[in-house]
């Protein structure tokens, strides 16, 4: 290992302490999506970043974007360190998290560390890589100052919609002309490099009849006797998705979950509406027009023998797969390189089934993997649940794996 490197480990080394209150502070600060009101988070990121040197640019998104994205507020974070001529580099995590829901045993505002733990809404899911990435740059603001000849410039891109789609977070930076880069980090765990990933349909479903008195039901028209034929067609037609079959490993079968439902008047009143939302995952060799079209076609064919109802079909997000780009061998490489030499185990490029902001970089031509601070799986992080936590040891060395593979990159080594 060179002297350079050594002084990225040491730095790093040096900062665990001080990483893991940047982290607890913005676990610390709500930013539950919904509702999606995310500024004052976005505020303390920045004030955080200001407080270890950085520039900090925030780009407040337009009142009625926002809104159009079913949000209150969002202001995206851009830090631009240029070492020299070379390529830009951007790494982007995103603030907004679910809502907490029920069950913790934890204060999921709290970021309790416990047994080497940290607990906490976000804390994996994806503020962990705030620290991770923040953390990294200044590793290799170290190496810069210690004689490391880079060429290149390191962006932090932390922005507020994941959860609602990412619409007006990186993919607004990019439409914006805000930031050019020409590779990408997502945020990602720390045993696996993600280069391909699911993509993501929501179909709002509304059926509608007509109310009547229970005790005269004939004379109405029950949108939930026909929204039941719709579901059961959909839940008989779903069973068949187990033998598609993704060539990529970690992706595995396509998926539909029906997940949201409402509707009715009263217990004696026959239902004039009711109204579904379903999410279908595709994998990165389905065609998504083709799916969409495909559920289209299912739901309103199910609903057609029921006189007097109709069926109105509204997208509510689509999230094109991501796919690996030419370009993109350089990135995977050198993190995978990296990481098997600091995890301790071999860690290799795979597939998730889940649905990131990543897809917009790649949209825009830009080369994208995922990594960054996380246990093996989403399971054993409870992402999304009750007690959601990452493990200390993972974000400090997921930190030297991201600092050495950006060194790498910039320095040609």
């Amino acid at each position: 290992m060179t002297d350079i490197q050594e002084t990225i480990l040491s730095t790093l080394e040096a900062e665990r302490e001080p990483q893991t209150r940047f982290l607890a502070e913005l676990v610390k600060v709500p930013s539950d999506n919904p509702p999606g009101d995310c500024a004052a988070h976005a505020e303390r990121a920045a004030e955080l970043l200001e407080g270890l040197g950085f520039e900090v640019e925030r780009h407040p998104v337009p009142k009625a974007t926002v809104e159009a994205a079913g949000m209150i507020a969002a202001t995206n974070l851009v830090v631009r360190r240029r070492f020299g001529d070379g390529p830009v580099i951007a790494l982007n995590a995103h603030g907004d998290v679910v809502p907490p829901g029920e069950g913790w045993t934890k204060d999921p505002y709290g970021a309790e560390v416990a047994d080497g733990w940290m607990y906490g809404r976000g804390v994996a899911v994806s503020k962990s890589d705030f620290a991770t990435y923040t953390y990294a740059l200044l590793a290799l603001e170290a190496a810069a100052k210690a004689g490391a000849d880079l060429k290149g410039t390191v962006e932090l891109h932390f922005t507020y919609d994941e959860e609602a789609g990412g619409e007006i977070g990186p993919r607004w930076l990019l439409d914006q002309g805000i930031s050019k880069p020409d590779l990408s980090i997502g945020a990602g765990f720390s045993y696996n490099v993600v280069t391909a990933h699911n993509g993501c349909l929501h179909l709002e479903v509304t059926v509608t009849g007509k109310s009547a008195h229970a005790a005269m039901p004939f004379t109405g028209h029950d949108a939930l006797e026909a929204a039941n034929a719709v579901l059961t067609a959909l839940y008989g037609w779903r069973k068949g998705l187990a033998s598609k079959v993704s060539k990529i490993e970690g992706i595995g079968s396509p998926q539909c979950t029906v997940g949201l439902i409402e509707g009715g008047i009263n217990t004696n009143v026959v239902p004039d509406k009711v109204t579904f939302r379903l999410d279908r995952r595709m994998i990165p060799e389905e065609n998504p027009e083709e799916v969409e079209a495909e559920l289209r076609g299912l739901i309103e064919s199910s609903a057609a023998p029921f006189p007097g109802i109709t069926v109105a079909v509204r997208r509510i997000l689509f999230s094109a797969p991501l796919v690996p780009l030419d370009g993109s061998e350089a990135l995977t490489q050198r993190l995978c390189q990296r990481a098997t030499g600091v995890m301790g185990e071999t860690v290799e490029a795979k597939g998730v089934p889940l649905y990131t902001d990543a897809r917009h970089y790649t949209a825009a031509g830009i080369p994208t993997v995922l990594y960054g601070a996380g246990p093996h799986n989403i399971e054993e992080a409870n992402a999304h649940r009750a007690d959601e936590r990452l493990p200390l040891d993972d974000l400090y060395k997921a930190t030297q794996v991201v600092a050495l593979a950006l060194y790498d990159l910039l320095s040609g080594a």
